[in-house]
């Protein structure tokens, strides 16, 4: 399996700088969206220190439906504009949440979250597909560096899965 060499230990920088490259090489070649997406929620997990959750919800109708993840068994539908995957996928917009237990509305899929980042899945014109959410067990995990780094790796990953067939 090709991937760039992923340095954890490195800035924050530099380990979205190696995510993107990464995530290029993996599904370079492949077309099947769900292994894309899969193996995507895979590689942020292996990235990502301090980290207890990972994956991606796509958008169906009205609601946010889980999609491939990596962790504990989560929730499986969301209404749009509820909890803070509901709330970035409305606004169409990255929240980072410090303290989940401060955002109204939170819904509580693992007690040991504590910290969370939602990234909308939308190519640039395009319509909302769903999002990407990570989630972190202490609080405070996210910061502007995550932010910049996820929207990379979602604005990387949008072309290279074909959505219509999900």
């Amino acid at each position: 399996m090709p991937t760039a060499n992923l340095d954890r230990a490195g800035s924050g920088e530099t380990v979205y700088t190696d995510l993107v490259a990464s995530l290029e090489a993996l599904l370079e070649g492949e077309s099947d969206p769900l292994a894309n997406l899969a193996n995507a929620s895979a590689l942020l997990a292996q990235a990502l220190e301090r980290i207890n959750w990972c994956g991606f919800y796509l958008l169906r109708g009205s609601e946010l439906v889980l999609g491939p993840f990596q962790g504990k068994p989560a929730c499986v539908r969301i209404p749009l504009g509820r909890g803070v995957c509901g709330a970035a996928a409305a606004r169409g917009e990255t929240i980072v949440v410090p303290d989940v237990h401060a955002f109204e509305g939170h819904i509580v899929c693992d007690p040991a979250s504590r910290a969370e980042i939602v990234v909308p899945l939308k190519a640039e014109g395009g319509p909302l597909l769903g999002v990407l959410d990570v989630d972190a067990p202490e609080t405070g995990r996210f910061g502007p560096r995550d932010r910049e780094g996820l929207e990379s790796f979602v604005r990387a990953l949008i072309p290279r899965v074909d959505w219509s067939r999900l």
